[in-house]
């Protein structure tokens, strides 16, 4: 096929035979074989010219496209079993990067020695095309953007707690609908308060908003305000996890269901990803999991 594409496109057996490092019979013995095959005549030759069948046209369309998904394929596994190398420039939510995403991406710094890293811990969501990143982590609803492309990697399990001294103090709530009546500790990104959600069976999630005593734009230090029995906070399971255990944090509402926050890897839209990425990206997807649950 590959020689009978050569030769149709450079428009002689001897052009075709120069190009491929063949003679001229052997390119001319390649076209019969394929014709013998087929049982058809796929070009007409004279001594001045040579010319496609309609047969033979179409035939020549349809081994283009597969002499090119041979190559892609051939292309893909060499990527495959290539070394990713060069820079990897990353940018993720400050306390998420900071806990679940560096860890993985150390270890893939450890894995492979040709790779280089550029890391950014930021809540502002950077621009990838304008900031010249080539991974973002995201965390939470995207933006609709048609250059970008999305996997998600893992999901956050948000859980209400509280310290054992406020729940003394103030009772336990024993209802999405009683956490209205107590204090909270809240995020607040970019001067606003987002409600914390809570699913509901085929329709949209629960939206409850306490009484927010106190507001921070720091996942730790709302833990730590919540440790110090100033309200209730509503945080990821990886932040509080070693506090709930530990007996400094109560699990608030265990047997109601919680909601899930996505995280996703977001990268630029190319015709052939590099192979740096696809491999942080798989890292990810593997390990956070785990590390989020």
């Amino acid at each position: 096929m590959a020689v009978f594409v050569r030769a149709v496109e450079l428009g002689s057996f001897a052009a075709a035979a120069d190009a491929l490092e063949l003679s001229g019979p052997m390119v001319g013995k390649h076209v019969r074989c394929l014709e013998e095959r087929l049982g058809v005549r796929l070009l007409t030759r004279t001594t001045r010219r040579q010319h496609l069948t309609d047969i033979g046209r179409a035939y020549y369309e349809r081994c283009r496209v597969v002499l090119a998904e041979a190559e892609a394929s051939d292309a893909l596994a060499a990527d495959k079993l290539a070394e990713p190398r060069g820079k990897l420039r990353v940018t993720m939510p400050v306390h998420f990067g900071r806990h679940c995403v560096v860890p993985v991406l150390l270890k893939l710094a450890r894995q492979w020695p040709a790779l280089e890293f550029d890391l950014s811990l930021s809540d502002r969501f950077a621009d990838l095309a304008e900031d010249e990143y080539d991974l973002a982590i995201r965390t939470g609803d995207l933006e609709s953007k048609t250059d970008l492309v999305a996997r998600r990697v893992a999901r956050q399990r948000m859980v209400v707690c509280a310290s054992p001294s406020y729940l003394r103090k103030h009772g336990k709530p024993r209802q999405y609908e009683d956490l209205t009546q107590h204090n909270a500790v809240v995020y607040r990104r970019s001067g606003r308060v987002r409600p914390w959600l809570f699913p509901r069976d085929g329709q949209l999630p629960q939206e409850v908003l306490p009484r927010t005593r106190l507001r921070l734009d720091d996942l730790d230090a709302i833990a730590d305000a919540t440790v110090a029995g100033l309200g209730l906070a509503w945080l990821p399971s990886w932040l509080v996890r070693d506090r709930i255990q530990s007996g400094a944090l109560v699990h608030v509402l265990p047997k109601q269901p919680e909601f899930l926050y996505d995280v996703h890897a977001v990268w630029l839209q190319t015709p052939n990803l590099a192979r740096k990425i696809r491999v942080a990206v798989d890292a990810l997807a593997e390990a956070l999991p785990s590390l989020t649950g």
